[in-house]
């Protein structure tokens, strides 16, 4: 089993660069990154797992460049979104985006998405949270025509443009894997439907991965890569989810100055040389 971390990574915490740097040398293989544009001011929407919302929402830096950043300093590490918000997204800004770290990493990019729950923050962006399904859907459709063809046109209910030029394309083939988030009916759908790979949260257990991954393979999708994003040290987890065949498990890292997260990650290495292989 391979291990990762995903994380907040704001301004107030370890830098990105620093945090890569010490993933590589520790020996874990994929950074996984939160995306959070703003948090609005009038929020009635309760977070995802109930209580205030923590502080790292509030100041989380951009995914990309962070990413970015650390793709500069480091050469093997994989590096996630977790997850990118496309349905606040343009489309076609999104595509350079993810093609172009895509580019400077050297196929070290991937792409994961969900459909988000901060329904103030969705409508900031004049995404209505109703068909904010219907949409992701569509873009990640468009995205997909957009890196793979030359001249990339798509005409759906919510995506809509004429024939396009765009580059750089991704070094990956035929582009960055693609990890849905969630485990949700739609999410399942989805990950069937447009996905490569699956990011279920650390609160779902072995035999929930084992029943998706069966209503996966009824749907024609076997061998679909799954990895665990923000997982919590539970060593029979661990062990249950490695016999269900995840490919790979995510710790969730609190966002702490270095120090102290570099302490988190020598502590987290004692657990993880256990079961890596």
């Amino acid at each position: 089993m391979k291990f990762g971390i995903s994380t907040f990574v704001t301004d107030e915490g370890i830098r990105p660069t620093t945090l890569a740097r010490a993933l590589e040398e520790r020996g874990f293989d994929a950074l996984f990154l939160a995306e959070h544009s703003h948090i609005p001011v009038d929020r009635r929407t309760p977070t995802p797992r109930g209580g205030e919302l923590p502080r790292k929402y509030y100041r989380t830096l951009d995914p990309f460049v962070a990413l970015s950043a650390a793709a500069a300093v480091t050469e093997t590490l994989l590096l996630g979104t977790g997850v990118a918000l496309l349905i606040q997204r343009d489309v076609i800004h999104t595509a350079k985006e993810v093609a172009s770290l895509d580019l400077v990493s050297n196929g070290r990019f991937l792409f994961g998405v969900g459909v988000g729950w901060n329904r103030e923050e969705m409508r900031n962006h004049g995404t209505d949270p109703r068909t904010r399904g219907d949409l992701l859907d569509e873009q990640l459709q468009a995205l997909k025509a957009i890196w793979t063809q030359e001249e990339a046109e798509f005409h759906g209910t919510h995506v809509d443009f004429d024939p396009i030029y765009l580059w750089p394309k991704p070094v990956s083939t035929p582009h960055p894997p693609i990890y849905i988030g969630g485990d949700s009916p739609a999410a399942l759908a989805r990950l069937a439907a447009h996905g490569d790979a699956w990011l279920p949260l650390g609160n779902v257990g072995p035999e929930k991965i084992r029943e998706s991954l069966r209503a996966l393979a009824d749907q024609g999708r076997t061998e679909v890569p799954v990895t665990v994003f923000g997982a919590e040290r539970d060593e029979a987890r661990i062990e249950g989810w490695a016999e269900a065949g995840v490919e790979r498990v995510t710790f969730d890292l609190p966002t702490l100055p270095e120090a102290e997260s570099l302490a988190f990650l020598d502590e987290l290495v004692v657990l993880t040389q256990r079961y890596a292989g």
